[in-house]
């Protein structure tokens, strides 16, 4: 294959690679069409009508570029947070925005500090600009903060990255053990606090937006694309101190934002009955979940996101033997790619019909095994 000579050393070092594989590639190459797509972390109930109502209508509009200032969206969570619009940084979903965190702070060679096992693509973006993977085991099948800050005075690395709750595992912290991790930090470490799932968290696990509104060196992301079901429009936001948040004005993309996903996004914060709705079926699918795998001799771990991390109670060629074989009965499900956490599988919430496919499939399957 012809490659183009003149690429960095570091891209030329890079492997070419797509952090997840879909449920797209799998139904491409294994020749297999996915009736229960549950595997992804997807808000498999929805928008609200309301939003889909608005995307209608902004498809219209679809023509003219999205404000490069994203000025209504600051306005609106602000208002929702309660904190000051220059204190938001708007992007296309979490996973954009952790590659410009990167790129803000990382040089080539420099440590990172994360926990092994965790979101596999903002590794991706640590090794896309060289940066030195530093990480620290899962304890319990929980991040260790005690270990990420015993690294993180080992290493002095510019960034360290803590999820709460926690993908893959489902785990999660307490605010007050949170707020004191970040306040333990040295001020030359830049904290990224991603709290995709903290809609679906119970109460208390979440620092109140004033808790660490006044630390320059934490940013806390979050996203449309869980608790308000909008996954495919790519709508994130970071939260800061005013200096830090601006710094994304140096290197975003000012027109990467769509506008149809914006008006969604509007929608989405005015319709908060409907996100109560909706966290109340996903506390009531991790229920159904956590039945299923107990009703099949499997232990489903307790869990804070919209999703249910299931222990196996074998290794990680057990678990991945169940994964394919609930792909051949249409169940897509996904598991944690890093041993001891993938003798796991995980299982997003989902509506019924899924629930029964999951229910009917997977007795069959561990019967083959």
């Amino acid at each position: 294959m012809s490659t183009f000579s003149r690429f960095t050393p570091l891209i030329q070092s890079l492997p070419a690679t797509v952090p997840f594989v879909g449920p797209e590639a799998i139904e491409r190459n294994r020749g297999l069409e996915v009736k229960a797509r549950i595997g992804a972390n997807e808000n498999g109930f929805g928008p609200a009508p309301s939003v889909l109502r608005a995307i209608t209508e902004a498809a219209l509009e679809t023509w003219k570029y999205n404000d490069p200032e994203n000025y209504a969206l600051k306005q609106a969570l602000a208002a929702h947070l309660g904190c000051q619009p220059q204190d938001l940084a708007i992007g296309e979903g979490i996973d954009s925005l952790l590659g410009q965190i990167v790129r803000l702070v990382i040089d080539p060679g420099m440590p990172v500090v994360t926990s092994f096992g965790a979101y596999p693509t903002f590794n991706f973006h640590v090794n896309g600009f060289g940066g030195r993977l530093v990480t620290v085991p899962y304890v319990n099948d929980r991040e260790d903060l005690d270990g990420l800050l015993a690294a993180v005075r080992r290493e002095n690395p510019p960034l360290v990255y803590f999820a709460n709750p926690d993908n893959p595992m489902g785990s999660w912290w307490d605010a007050d053990s949170v707020v004191a991790f970040a306040r333990a930090l040295p001020e030359t470490t830049l904290l990224i606090l991603d709290e995709a799932y903290c809609e679906t968290a119970p109460e208390g696990s979440t620092p109140h937006i004033d808790a660490l509104i006044d630390q320059p060196n934490v940013i806390r992301t979050r996203t449309f694309s869980k608790a308000y079901g909008l996954a495919g429009a790519r709508i994130g936001y970071a939260i800061s101190t005013p200096g830090t948040a601006a710094a994304f004005d140096k290197i975003r993309n000012h027109f990467g934002m769509a506008r149809i996903s914006t008006a969604a996004a509007l929608a989405a914060l005015e319709d908060q009955a409907y996100l109560g709705e909706v966290l109340e079926n996903i506390r009531l699918s991790r229920e159904r979940i956590g039945g299923i795998a107990r009703k099949n001799g499997l232990v489903p771990l307790p869990s804070a996101t919209n999703f249910v991390a299931i222990d196996c109670g074998r290794d990680g060629a057990y678990s991945k033997a169940i994964v394919d074989g609930l792909m051949e009965h249409g169940v897509f499900i996904r598991r944690p790619g890093i041993a001891p956490l993938n003798r796991c599988i995980r299982i997003s919430a989902g509506p019924e019909a899924d629930m029964a496919l999951l229910e009917e499939a997977l007795p069959q399957v561990l019967k083959t095994l």
